[in-house]
């Protein structure tokens, strides 16, 4: 893989308007309910989040990530810090940029779209794996979120 090529580009239409999406993406309860992370502060722009996954098989491993921008119902994005496998993320590991980037839907709705970049930072031994493994968890969370903010606000 190139690093032109080390990318995820998911995108979603969401049955809901973009400042419901927005406040699922960006209020840090509402983001650990549907992404399965019980965060420990507010996403705020140039700090870091912390916090502990609870999603099933991934129970009790370590969310380190430092938010870098928040541009209401627009645009949403962090940089998620990749430890070596056996160790828990430190900000001296090498990150990934997530954005969540949202447009108003003709029917009312959102199109998101999420995008992870930035996987040459890994290395070449685990850049490939771990794209590989987020593409899918991107899958699976896309359909969380979607879930999320189609039941009652």
């Amino acid at each position: 893989m190139t690093a032109s090529t080390l990318r995820i580009d998911k995108p979603v239409t969401l049955a809901a308007s973009p400042a419901r999406v927005w406040r699922a993406l960006t209020d840090h309860s509402e983001f650990g309910t549907w992404f399965r992370v019980a965060l420990d502060q507010p996403f705020v722009a140039g700090e870091m989040s912390t916090g502990r996954m609870t999603y099933p098989g991934h129970e009790g491993m370590p969310w380190l990530a430092r938010v870098e921008r928040m541009e209401p119902e627009r645009l949403f994005a962090f940089r998620w810090f990749h430890a070596p496998p056996g160790r828990e993320p430190n900000a001296d590991d090498p990150t990934t940029l997530v954005e969540f980037r949202l447009e108003p839907a003709a029917d009312g709705g959102t199109r998101l779209t999420i995008s992870e970049s930035g996987f040459e930072a890994l290395g070449d031994a685990r850049a490939g794996e771990v794209m590989r493994g987020n593409a899918e968890g991107w899958n699976i969370q896309s359909g969380n979120l979607a879930n999320h903010v189609s039941g009652p606000a």
